[in-house]
């Protein structure tokens, strides 16, 4: 069934919403009348194609916000012929987003909040936001489930944070790697009061001297919560970074005891903490770093017998032969 939206009209109260029927080849068409807050309106009507449903709307509507996509689109873009409808007249806009979730975005033109409804998801009401360009945050959005709400804002705030952590303590750590010219870097992020003290003679046996050390409490406490380890690593993974790994781990810190082994040799016990990590490449050919190319490995097999007793002609390597001198021609 079709439904057609119509916003912009004069200011109405719940009970004028209304539905008709008897649309043009039989087909039952809603028409649904918001209540709007004053504003200048125009004569002009535009009808918008959102996932198969149609929304006739006054696009007055939509320049009052004139810093989102469809205060643009109607805007100065429609103005230039930059916003052009279908063979129609329509306008199909917002691919991708259902009709359910514009519905709530025609909330933010009217009234300048979205009021997400009980069983619509605030996740994908939040990447339609984004994609349309409306401002997300706690005095835009109003809904019952603040789980769902302050998880959305978590993640905002995580990111902001995490791009001002990669800045300042992950980036420069990973230049180091590299100057050294490694390809790839694992950094372990210690707190503020944690004290390192390894035996020099006997270190850890688990290669953590090839580590990287962070002492940062703040990110730390940022890594605690596995959220935030998934919002860091897809940020990394937009910035080109390859094989990300960011976890928990154990993590020797000092000297707990010394064993005498028989034979006079000495065993270390390290005490250990649970310290996040992160393990990350930017290896470019990682997948031929690890292959061995058997054309370029001489032969070293006897092809034969007569050839191990020193008889008959020599073998030609087949990598001698395109390295050596080209064989004398026959005598003329």
């Amino acid at each position: 069934m079709t439904e057609e939206h119509t916003t912009g009209g004069a200011c109405l109260s719940q009970s004028d919403r209304r539905m008709t029927a008897g649309a043009e080849g039989g087909a039952d068409v809603t028409k649904e009348a918001w209540p709007a807050q004053p504003r200048p309106l125009s004569h002009d009507r535009v009808t918008l194609v959102v996932d198969g449903t149609h929304f006739v709307v006054d696009p007055a509507v939509f320049t009052a916000y004139p810093d989102t996509v469809l205060g643009r689109m109607f805007g100065r873009a429609r103005q230039h012929s930059f916003t052009r409808p279908n063979a129609k007249g329509e306008y199909e806009i917002a691919e991708g987003i259902g009709a359910s979730i514009f519905r709530v975005i025609l909330d933010y033109y009217r009234v300048g909040v979205l009021h997400c409804p009980e069983g619509l998801s605030l996740a994908e009401l939040r990447e339609a936001c984004d994609y349309l360009c409306i401002n997300f945050d706690y005095s835009t959005v109003r809904c019952r489930d603040l789980s769902a709400l302050l998880h959305e804002l978590s993640n905002d705030g995580a990111r902001r944070q995490f791009e001002a952590f990669l800045e300042e303590l992950l980036v420069p750590a990973m230049v180091a790697s590299a100057q050294e010219g490694e390809r790839e870097c694992h950094i372990v992020v210690l707190t503020d009061d944690d004290n390192v003290d390894w035996d020099h003679d006997n270190p850890p046996p688990m290669g953590e001297e090839n580590s990287q050390i962070l002492y940062s409490s703040k990110l730390y406490r940022f890594f605690k919560f596995i959220e935030n380890r998934d919002v860091a690593k897809a940020l990394l993974k937009e910035r080109g970074l390859k094989n990300i790994r960011i976890g928990i781990e154990g993590y020797p810190t000092c000297k707990e005891k010394v064993k005498r082994r028989p034979g006079g040799k000495s065993e270390v016990i390290y005490s250990y903490v649970q310290r996040p990590f992160i393990q990350l490449s930017w290896e470019k050919e990682e997948g031929k770093s690890r292959h061995v190319d058997f054309q370029c490995v001489r032969s070293r097999s006897v092809p034969n017998l007569i050839t191990a007793m020193g008889e008959g002609p020599p073998q030609v390597d087949e990598l001698d032969r395109l390295n050596g001198p080209a064989p004398p021609g026959p005598d003329l």
